[in-house]
């Protein structure tokens, strides 16, 4: 008895992680629409993730973005995207990201 429950309680979990990753992908990042948020996507799609990179980000993104619309927009950005406005050029990014 105890082999059919624990197979039916560990099938249960592994379909309710399951859909939590088809719900992400389906809806994208997670879009904050704050500064913070902004600059966390910057360091995660810049190569290295540097703490100077994010300290700079956070010191021009009030004077840069106006609105939180604004900073959702950019949150959804590719990376290339993402690093090529903050950086004004074609810089290299992450891999993966």
């Amino acid at each position: 008895m105890k082999g059919p429950i624990a197979g039916i309680l560990l099938g249960l979990v592994l379909s309710g992680s399951m859909v939590g990753c088809i719900v992400r992908r389906f809806t994208g990042p997670q879009l904050t629409g704050t500064c913070d948020g902004a600059c966390a996507h910057y360091a995660q799609c810049k190569p290295g993730h540097g703490d100077a990179d994010r300290t700079r980000c956070l010191a021009e993104c009030p004077d840069v973005f106006s609105d939180r619309d604004s900073l959702m927009a950019y949150e959804s950005l590719t990376c290339d995207d993402a690093v090529e406005f903050v950086d004004g050029h074609a810089a290299k990014t992450a891999v993966g990201h």
